[in-house]
């Protein structure tokens, strides 16, 4: 069965009898579960359950629940959530082409996809197609809410099928759309049916576009394409090929001034010298060198090569909201050594696409930052505990005492915070409001960047320890020179006095076991290169880095979670950065996933009770 697809327009259609819903960039699906057997077809008729398993064994374990209402059959998006409104379609790609069973099901399991549904076709083995499609998604809404399933989509959430809600207000989603920095917009009206096939003026999807100016390098005579490039210094840059989006008169000039402007040749293609700017849309640039969906804005007559810059193009490809008041966004954050430039803008879409991971750890903390006003290659920077008079009215706020700590709850302050350049994280080991910590933080702190190795041989030592003892803990870098490993506890329950018995004993176990490579001794001078285990750090008052957050140093260095069999590998510090944590989380996902689930089961109790009857 071929899906029904909207119509692209620049303008939403608008009025009561018009919906909206988010349009993500994944493979479009019909999924069918019945009362034996589940099918996942896209567009093309392709068999999609062999590269994604995770939506069968999702399936089958809701299958006991969804007695009487099979078979279903959902039409949906198969996505890869970089948050509630983006999927990341060259991740779905680079699934989609794994070949190797252990590859596959490794990837299934550490950064599963989800199938989010936003129409429902079949139902209790009922045909829909002639229902319309407000009843239909009424219908949709009902069955998932059977297994619970969540009701708008959730990167976090272990449910591999999730459901598209429907907005009645297009600006609202829009002003969603772009904060998330999601594809677009499908706008639906409630009487159209479901016609399989058939591209229909009753679903129009807008675009959420971005625009960059570059020149035209050359031509493909066989396939039609115009290369595009930037100058980046004195150098061409190549940054995508576009074909469509300018009315024919116009591309028949621009191929007859090029055929006569050329400067060489290679057969298929000819080349030209900078000299013809345009304009051109595009949804999301991958690899630095490709551009998702792009399309002809105009042509640039006033404009000169000169003008299409590589660090403009940078800034081109990231839309923000109005209520961020982006400033200087090619402002010069870190120059690193092996990543180059990283710019004020590509920072704060580090913090966007890193959000869904970040937030969690921040939620409700009263928060510290430290900010760099003139980027880390200043030495200037100051930390910042008390919300600024100008705080905007949507950011949450938590006074204690004469500090009105910012709590950095939503991807709009989290944004909002990278603005005010506000670099390092820092957060309590419990929430706001509360006097009893949540969770246990070890901060192994080697002498130098090059001592490294002792921070993993402490880290080694501590998971065999934890293991002993069925504990479960999540290991990250602190972005700077060590490691520190989260244990989650039970809110509410245990106090600072009783942490320090467990961190206490764990010291003088890990100080007995290798006296000659661990202290505790908080002098520096009085180390002699010995790695500083800083349990003194988990306290009343204290904070520590937050997961994902960046770091003030020369390497862009992010305190990057890690599964503990990494550190059988060589590792290195400055290998984990902001220029590739959120590319680990597509790729292996989060090691925090199931922070909770610990947290649930951790049997904290024995040990506390095991250290009081046995404290000296």
């Amino acid at each position: 069965m071929k899906p029904m697809l909207p119509t692209y327009k620049s303008d939403p259609p608008l009025g009561e009898s018009w919906s909206y819903e988010v349009k993500y960039d994944g493979f479009r699906g019909i999924l069918t579960i019945g009362e034996s057997h589940t099918e996942l077809l896209s567009r093309n008729n392709k068999q999609l359950l062999p590269n994604f398993p995770e939506i069968q064994r999702y399936a089958d374990s809701i299958r006991p629940m969804l007695d009487g209402y099979l078979p279903v059959k959902l039409d949906g998006e198969l996505t890869w959530l970089v948050n509630p409104c983006k999927s990341d379609f060259m991740h779905l790609q680079w699934r989609g082409r794994l070949g190797n069973w252990e590859a596959i099901e490794n990837a299934s399991y550490d950064s599963p996809a989800i199938f989010l549904a936003f129409d429902l076709i079949e139902y209790k083995g009922q045909n829909l197609l002639n229902t319309a499609y407000s009843e239909r998604k009424k219908l949709l809404k009902e069955f998932i809410r059977i297994p619970g399933m969540p009701e708008s989509p959730d990167p976090l959430d272990n449910a591999c099928i999730q459901y598209i809600p429907a907005f009645m207000d297009f600006q609202e989603l829009m002003d969603m759309v772009v904060l998330y920095d999601g594809e677009g917009i499908v706008a639906k009206h409630g009487a159209s049916l479901w016609e399989a096939g058939r591209r229909t003026q009753e679903w129009i999807k807008i675009k959420n576009w971005r625009t960059v100016s570059c020149f035209i390098t050359g031509l493909n005579t066989v396939n039609g394409y115009f290369s595009l490039g930037v100058y980046r210094g004195n150098d061409i840059i190549p940054v995508g090929q576009v074909k469509n989006g300018l009315p024919s008169h116009e591309r028949d000039i621009l191929e007859q001034v090029i055929k006569s402007n050329a400067a060489g040749s290679d057969g298929a293609s000819l080349f030209i010298h900078p000299s013809i700017c345009v304009s051109v849309h595009f949804l999301h640039s991958y690899d630095e060198s490709e551009l998702r969906e792009p399309k002809f804005h105009k042509i640039l007559v006033d404009a000169q090569p000169s003008q299409c810059t590589w660090e403009a193009f940078i800034e081109g490809q990231f839309t923000f909201p109005e209520n961020i008041k982006m400033t200087s966004p090619d402002k010069p954050i870190w120059n690193t050594d092996n990543g180059g430039i990283i710019t004020k803008i590509e920072y704060l879409q580090y913090l966007r696409d890193i959000s869904s991971w970040m937030l969690p750890r921040l939620y409700n903390k009263a928060l510290t930052t430290i900010r760099y006003p003139h980027g880390v290659m200043s030495e200037e920077r100051f930390y910042q505990k008390n919300a600024p008079e100008y705080t905007p009215s949507f950011v949450d706020t938590f006074k204690e005492g004469d500090i009105s700590y910012i709590l950095c709850n939503d991807i709009q302050t989290l944004l909002w915070l990278g603005n005010q350049l506000a670099i390092e994280f820092h957060a309590p080991f419990l929430s706001a409001g509360k006097n009893m910590p949540d969770e246990i933080v070890l901060d192994l702190d080697p002498p130098s960047s090059a001592s490294f190795p002792l921070a993993v041989k402490a880290a080694a030592a501590i998971k065999r320890f934890l293991d002993s003892i069925s504990i479960s803990g999540v290991l990250k870098t602190s972005g700077n020179k060590g490691l520190q490993i989260h244990i989650p506890i039970p809110a509410d329950t245990y106090s600072y006095s009783d942490t320090r018995l467990f961190t206490d004993f764990l010291a003088d176990y890990l100080l007995n076991a290798f006296p000659d490579d661990f202290t505790i001794e908080r002098m520096k001078k009085n180390r002699h290169g010995k790695l500083y285990l800083d349990f003194v750090q988990h306290g009343e008052g204290k904070t520590i880095i937050v997961p994902y957050s960046a770091r003030g140093n020369s390497f862009a260095g992010a305190a990057t979670p890690l599964y503990w069999e990494e550190l059988e590998n060589e590792i290195a510090i400055e290998d984990f950065t902001i220029r590739n944590a959120a590319k680990r989380v597509r790729n292996h996902g989060c090691p925090f996933r199931h922070y909770e689930e610990y947290r649930a089961n951790q049997p904290f109790q024995e040990v506390i009770s095991f250290l009081n009857k046995h404290k000296k």
